[in-house]
């Protein structure tokens, strides 16, 4: 099987090749929170490299809960001609188009001045970093409800804009990840405690999407091969999680692992062993593959043609990129073509891991800054200088997104 085959869904619809854009937060929204020109540009960019799937990073499916301060959200039709924009770029050379929804739960910054909800009411732990996000509230029945609602309708609508599918993002210990972990999912009701209650949100939503869309409208999922957190969602369940969204109608699973305590998916965990290489959830997928009824996919780490092709040759039917995609965008098209081009980031070997992590994505933003303008990527920019241009580009729009919030709850 090689990288340039197509993939056949179980809904039907083709991918034209086994090379995925997977997700990154671009924090690129304009000042409606819609698709601003310069996220459209970006995503234009990746249409041309011609990767067969192009996954958009965290679009909100509530306004009142971000991942960060220049996050695109989904929640009526006020500004749907500019997501239908978005998605016209993005299939201008036949790629799918799958929107990734998301919910932060606890995972939103304090600075953003909004009430943060999770399945318990128990904070983040960070160390010294912990302050920056607040103590979440434990959530309601009717919390619980309205998240999954908020869900669906954010898939409908992607829908309407063009897109050809979405992805639930049920990792990184987001909203979702976050009852899925008996570290931040305590419940004693019918969310908490045992494996199938804890899945009970993701599976709902599942149901509800599946229900909403079109039979050859994509339904995918996120979700986490581990939390890489002594106590926390396991490989065991990542397993059983995947067998029980195999009767759900669901066309590929994207596997990753960790969450902003544990930043596996930027290959820093407390398990370095199983991570110092590309394709960090390999290992995870070939397990979870005995069970999958649905094609797999893998992200995390890969930028070599070879490992790519070594992904597939697994069994696995996507290779995700991430990063290297952020720095050179046409890599598929130059793989194709025969290119050995292998991109990356300076490396960062700090002590202090959500550090790191933070670093690296902020490093990855600004190549997509670059891109977004049309300009050459720099991908030896000092992890410490992206960081700090990072952290004042955060606190400007979040400025600009509590006065927005604010004017928001005038109008209610």
């Amino acid at each position: 099987m090689s990288l340039f085959s197509p993939l056949t869904l179980p809904n039907g619809a083709v991918v034209p090749n086994r090379i995925a854009k997977a997700a990154m937060e671009e924090n690129m929204a304009d000042v409606d929170h819609a698709p601003s020109g310069a996220l459209i540009n970006l995503y234009r960019a990746w249409a041309e490299g011609e990767a067969g799937l192009i996954i958009t990073g965290n679009v909100m499916v509530d306004a009142g809960a971000m991942t960060g301060p220049g996050g695109v959200v989904l929640e009526n039709d006020h500004h749907l001609d500019r997501f239908k924009t978005w998605a016209q770029a993005s299939r201008s050379r036949g790629a799918q188009i799958w929107m990734q929804i998301n919910h932060p739960g606890r995972q939103m910054p304090t600075e953003l001045g909004q009430e943060t909800l999770a399945p318990s009411a128990i904070a983040l732990d960070l160390g010294a970093q912990s302050k920056r996000f607040p103590v979440p509230r434990a959530m309601s029945m009717a919390d619980i409800a309205e998240v999954e609602r908020r869900f669906i309708e954010t898939a409908r609508l992607a829908e309407r804009a063009g897109f050809t599918g979405v992805e639930i993002h049920a990792a990184h210990g987001y909203l979702i990840s976050q009852f899925l972990s008996p570290l931040s999912n305590r419940r004693t009701d019918q969310w908490g405690g045992s494996l199938e209650n804890r899945a009970r949100l993701l599976l709902d939503i599942v149901r509800g999407v599946r229900a909403a869309v079109a039979p050859g409208f994509a339904v995918a999922v996120k979700l986490n091969s581990a939390d890489f957190q002594r106590g926390g969602f396991s490989p065991e369940e990542a397993q059983a999680v995947v067998a029980m969204l195999g009767t759900l109608g669901v066309d590929l699973v994207e596997l990753s692992g960790g969450s902003y305590e544990a930043p596996a998916m930027m290959g820093a965990a407390r398990d370095e062993r199983t991570l110092a290489r590309e394709a960090y959830f390999l290992d995870f997928a070939r397990d979870i593959a005995e069970v999958a009824a649905m094609p797999l996919m893998v992200t995390g780490g890969i930028r070599r043609r070879e490992i790519a092709q070594k992904v597939i040759e697994s069994g696995v039917a996507m290779a995700g990129i991430a990063t290297a995609l952020a720095i050179e965008p046409d890599l598929p098209r130059r793989w194709r073509d025969g290119k050995a081009d292998a991109p990356a980031l300076k490396p960062i070997s700090w002590k202090n891991k959500p550090l790191a992590s933070s670093a690296h994505m902020a490093a990855a933003r600004y190549q997509l800054a670059r891109l977004s303008l049309r300009r050459r990527t720099a991908p030896n920019v000092s992890p410490i200088w992206a960081l700090l241009c990072a952290q004042i580009e955060a606190k400007r729009r979040a400025r600009r997104y509590r006065h927005w919030m604010g004017r928001r709850k005038i109008m209610d």
